[in-house]
């Protein structure tokens, strides 16, 4: 097996030009012959670099507007052609083909284009034919070839090239091939996935999946699994792209608790009030909106105090000083806004395990990708739960209506209930969650839970009765009987929104009207499991 491998001949071609001048200037310091094409070759040429046009080599100009320059024998032979293989030794002596020991593609910006919000016909343009065929072809052929396709990784090749005096070894080009064949496959998919929603194609014959590492992260859920964390190139506004400016790195559980975190606080538009939302293993154990994220944040954690211990806050608006100030009184694993005043991050310096997150914008919950799931042999792939319910939706099926005050707080506790696991029963007074019954098999245990939460939250606090008397229900699916309608209503609630649509609605409206309480019907479910 050929181990090391001497460079002499180079193939650049980049649209990223980033660290390009430095690249080409520590090759030819070595040596190295260059060819380029296009831009690359008139950037090279500008620092001073002795450059080969591709034209010159092929015999062919570059044609139709640049889409065929490096699809020819003289070059797709130098990278495929085994060295060791004497016909394929022949065949490149017979027709003046030169070998080429290194590849520099990084490929037209479809991705970018895309985000930008091109027409289709930009976005056709932006797809590269000649990059991707060169990269597989050096990436099959690693044996002799070295192919980069990350400009990250320059510095990589050029430690290589002088840890072993000008040459790169095997395990390090199969290291540059797997990354190579990683970048066309997300090339490819980002293609295929765009033309996809163009055209319309909601449940395409073959779906593909790519991402972008981000971090290699410590463990998984439990310390015996490994797990990393990988962008999509969406940079939708969150955990994935957003900046961290103190405390420890996240681990798995952290990452998959504040998207969580963000995407429930992002139901709450920022100009409507502040609002925040703590969670603890995915679901919200307090959520609230208040005059000031001071406000938002006491009623939030008044929920559940025990739960919120270590747990994960998001804010709406920007964290302030004060804010920042409470959140401080507890353990807190990590904190999420849009912006952090520089007092506040003063305050939260002295709290060096507190991580900080800050994002540019909250992400849009009427917009989205799909959510993925893997599942043994195969995938559950599904567009987000996107589903919204306003007041004009809501359908008043019992004899007395919610009065505007119970509207609100109904449509508050649907909109929580839309992030809290099935089954789910969420109750709401004043704009705060004050009882949440999460994940249980049964919706009746879910709303004895919550209710149960509520009762040692009033004994903590000192109150007279839990505040769920008088509160508002929700439920993210039908009641299937009254009977855990008729909990709520034993829990105090005076007001209920749940979907509809079971067998027995008649049932349930009938229980509801006897215990004197007012019901929506939404239409909608929002099971999340």
């Amino acid at each position: 097996m050929t181990d090391l491998v001497p460079l002499k001949r180079a193939l650049l071609s980049v649209s990223d030009k980033t660290g390009l001048i430095e690249l080409g200037q520590a090759l030819a310091a070595r040596g190295v012959e260059l060819l380029s094409t296009g831009g690359t070759a008139k950037a090279l040429r500008e620092a001073g670099l002795d450059v080969k046009d591709v034209a010159d080599v092929t015999g062919f100009p570059e044609m139709m507007d640049g889409r065929v320059k490096t699809l020819h024998p003289m070059v797709h032979g130098g990278l495929l052609a085994l060295r060791d293989n004497d016909t394929h030794v022949a065949a490149m002596d017979e027709h003046g083909i030169g070998a080429i020991d290194l590849l520099v593609v990084n490929l037209y910006p479809f991705e970018e284009t895309v985000a930008k919000g091109a027409d289709y016909d930009t976005c056709i343009e932006n797809i590269d034919i000649g990059g991707p065929a060169m990269i597989r072809a050096a990436s099959k052929n690693h044996k002799f070839v070295n192919v980069v396709v990350d400009v990250e990784d320059y510095d990589a090749l050029l430690a290589e090239l002088e840890a072993n005096d000008g040459q790169t070894s095997y395990a390090f080009r199969q290291r540059l091939s797997q990354i190579a064949y990683a970048r066309t496959a997300a090339y490819d998919t980002a293609v295929s996935s765009w033309m996809a929603d163009a055209i319309g194609e909601t449940a395409p014959r073959r779906r593909a999946f790519a991402g972008t590492i981000k971090q290699t992260l410590r463990y998984g859920e439990n310390p015996h699994q490994d797990a990393a964390f990988y962008t999509d190139g969406s940079n939708r506004p969150g955990v994935a792209t957003a900046v961290q400016h103190q405390g420890k790195e996240l681990s798995y559980n952290n990452i998959n608790d504040t998207d969580a975190a963000f995407e429930l606080v992002a139901e709450f538009a920022p100009e409507d009030g502040a609002a925040c939302a703590i969670i603890k293993h995915a679901n919200p154990c307090g959520v609230a909106k208040g005059a000031t994220l001071l406000e938002a944040y006491k009623a939030a954690f008044n929920c559940d105090q025990t739960s919120a211990f270590g747990g994960i806050v998001a804010l709406n608006q920007p964290l302030d000083a004060e804010t920042a100030r409470e959140i401080t009184g507890i353990f807190t694993e990590v904190v999420i806004a849009p912006g952090a005043s520089d007092e506040a991050k003063e305050i939260f310096a002295a709290k060096k395990n507190l991580r900080l997150l800050t994002t540019e914008a909250l992400p849009d919950v009427m917009t989205g990708g799909q959510t993925v799931r893997q599942v043994a042999g195969g995938l559950l792939v599904q567009n987000k739960d996107n589903g919204f319910i306003g007041m004009d939706d809501l359908k008043v099926v019992t004899e007395k209506a919610p009065t505007p005050e119970q509207m609100r707080d109904l449509l508050f506790a649907w909109k929580v209930g839309k992030h809290v696991k099935s089954n789910a029963i969420v109750y709401v007074k004043d704009g705060a969650t004050v009882g949440v019954g999460a994940g249980q098999m049964s919706r009746v245990d879910s709303a004895l839970i919550a209710a149960k939460k509520a009762e040692r939250m009033a004994e903590a606090l000192g109150l007279p009765q839990p505040l769920t008397i008088g509160s508002a229900v929700a439920s993210d699916a039908f009641f299937p009987f009254p009977d855990g309608l008729l909990e709520a209503a034993a829990a105090g609630a005076t007001c209920v929104i749940q979907p509809g649509g079971s067998m027995r609605d008649q049932e349930v409206i009938d229980a509801a009207n006897e215990a004197g309480l007012a019901m929506v019907f939404t239409g909608m479910r929002h099971f999340r499991h």
